[in-house]
């Protein structure tokens, strides 16, 4: 029983504290780590064969992998229009070309920019039509961009100048006959003139 109890107390007691006996008055022998008799004597402890759990050490984040260089272009230019071209296009109508050397890169799409706002769906053809534009100074640009919408390329802005004859200037240039109210855009069949009405008179024989 002592020697369970001393096992026990071993295994308890801090590996840096140090162990007394001694033998009481009623002749038992005590086991402390606070000696308070005088003729208490120190116990030699083996060594501890207490293995120490390894340090955990965190390896570093591997470094993300490069996505690779994005492809540059040595030219990218509007060809259609010139910069500062006069359109003449009553309907505003106007057609856009670009060129890019070299040809575009697979994942890669033009985007035109008209007065700074893109115009019309993004693809790869380089021909844009545009549609009833208004009357006026108008910028131009053309981007290329990756599928995630990365700009790689862009052109300068340049102007351009649509005019458009107006209705009133078509019925100054030729005017609006009988036949062409409600026939010509520039005659609307409102502005017909009316018929004088003759009344009686008109109806009336000669004497």
């Amino acid at each position: 029983m002592r020697t369970l109890l001393f096992a026990l107390l071993l295994i308890t007691l801090p590996s840096v504290a140090q162990v007394y006996t001694y033998v009481d008055a009623d002749g038992n022998r005590v086991f402390t780590d606070s000696p308070r008799n005088g003729n208490a004597t120190q116990v030699q402890m083996a060594p501890s064969n207490r293995i120490e759990p390894p340090t955990r050490r965190l390896s570093p984040p591997a470094p993300a992998a490069p996505s690779g260089p994005i492809l540059s272009y040595e030219l990218l230019r509007i060809t259609i229009p010139q910069p500062d071209a006069t359109i003449n296009d009553n309907a505003g109508n106007l057609i856009v070309t670009v060129n890019a050397e070299p040809a575009l890169h697979p994942g890669h799409s033009y985007r035109l920019l008209l007065d700074g706002e893109p115009y019309g769906n993004v693809g790869r053809s380089p021909v844009f039509p545009l549609e009833n534009i208004d009357r006026g100074t108008h910028q131009i640009a053309v981007e290329i961009i990756t599928a995630g919408g990365i700009i790689v390329e862009r052109t300068p802005s340049q102007p351009f100048h649509m005019k458009r004859v107006s209705l009133a200037q078509k019925r100054k240039v030729r005017p609006c006959e009988k036949d062409d109210y409600g026939v010509r855009p520039e005659c609307p069949i409102e502005d017909k003139p009316k018929e004088e009405d003759k009344g009686i008179i008109g109806i009336l024989p000669f004497l």
